[in-house]
């Protein structure tokens, strides 16, 4: 097999439909997570059937209000189990659903809130090769994305052809690879996958990339992977808790909005990402069911000119943003 590169795409997206909310299961498969006021999330359901029931009650909310996407990854905890149990229960076949999960991280903490570790990453051809089965023997029915977790320009993935070989060779198996970024290079990530080429076709099809009103750099390579055909979900969108009332102050502009519209700050935060042109799916990352649907009112949420010119304020420096989510404590 051949790797290559292209030029990225140029050509501009055509327009698009309003997004979509999916739920993702990052604060639902472990007990401990780095968002605010998760700790309180979870204060009775912190074993692993309490905190399966919790994950099947959020899900039953998300399905019943008409969220069809769902993602989960290895290092979830038991986020992958939880999501096949509940899709066996409720009898949905891959045509109800879009499930996308991820590998190249491995759950560390032993169902500890506190640990020295939580996960460890490895983007390794043999971390792939012990991890897509492990999701595939759970997830396989219904799994249509797989996605390599946090991918960052020291990750090696874009260097190793036998690696992306074998992520391009997952097509055959009606499973379209993909990639999630994180930190303060995710555009340059972006833009250097978009090239990338196996046997004259592209790698990946598919990308999960942090955007919301305090980080905006990656917006120029989503519009590119979307106009190339690339599945663009959004993930944080409300920052971890920094875009909600649990913020230990919420941001003036995005309170005043929040006030105009009758709804609460994450509706606004996510009725910004919602409404921007590359987005297919913006994950909730909800804990809870009330916190579920405070993050569908933003479905309602059309924000004017006013209130997007107010909201600018709130971007931040691309590494200002990063080095305040990595100081976020687990809980």
């Amino acid at each position: 097999m051949t790797v290559g590169m292209t030029s990225s795409p140029s050509v501009p997206p055509a327009p698009a439909a309003r997004a979509v909310l999916g739920l993702g299961l990052a604060a639902l498969g472990r007990p401990g997570y780095i968002n605010l006021g998760h700790a309180q999330d979870l204060t009775d359901a912190r074993d692993p059937l309490a905190l399966r029931d919790r994950a099947h009650a959020v899900l039953d909310a998300a399905w019943d209000a008409g969220v069809r996407h769902f993602d989960a990854a290895r290092s979830y905890g038991r986020a992958e189990v939880f999501l096949a149990g509940w899709l066996t229960g409720r009898g949905l076949t891959r045509a109800d659903v879009t499930v996308s999960s991820k590998w190249g991280y491995a759950y560390t903490a032993a169902w500890r809130t506190q640990a020295d570790r939580h996960e460890v990453k490895e983007h390794s051809a043999d971390h792939l090769e012990r991890q897509w089965p492990q999701s595939r023997a759970v997830l396989g029915r219904w799994l249509s994305l797989y996605l390599t977790h946090s991918v960052t320009p020291d990750s090696g993935v874009l260097d190793d052809p036998h690696l992306l070989a074998r992520l391009a060779a997952m097509r055959a198996q009606g499973v379209t690879p993909g990639l999630s970024l994180s930190g303060p290079q995710q555009a340059e990530v972006l833009q250097r996958a978009l090239t990338l080429r196996v046997e004259g076709e592209p790698v990946f099809g598919a990308v999960q990339a942090t955007f919301n009103l305090h980080e905006r750099a990656a917006a120029g390579p989503l519009l590119a992977a979307r106009a190339a055909g690339w599945r663009v979900y959004v993930k944080e969108g409300v920052a971890n808790g920094r875009l909600t009332a649990r913020a230990p102050a919420v941001p003036p502009p995005l309170a005043r909005v929040a006030q105009r519209h009758g709804v609460t700050p994450d509706a606004v935060a996510l009725a910004y990402v919602l409404a921007q042109p590359f987005a297919d799916v913006v994950l909730s990352g909800a804990a809870t069911v009330a916190h579920l649907q405070s993050n569908l009112t933003a479905r309602d949420v059309t924000l004017t000119a006013a209130d997007l010119d107010e909201l600018a304020a709130l971007q931040e420096p691309g590494a200002g943003y990063w080095a305040t989510r990595a100081a976020l404590p687990w809980n």
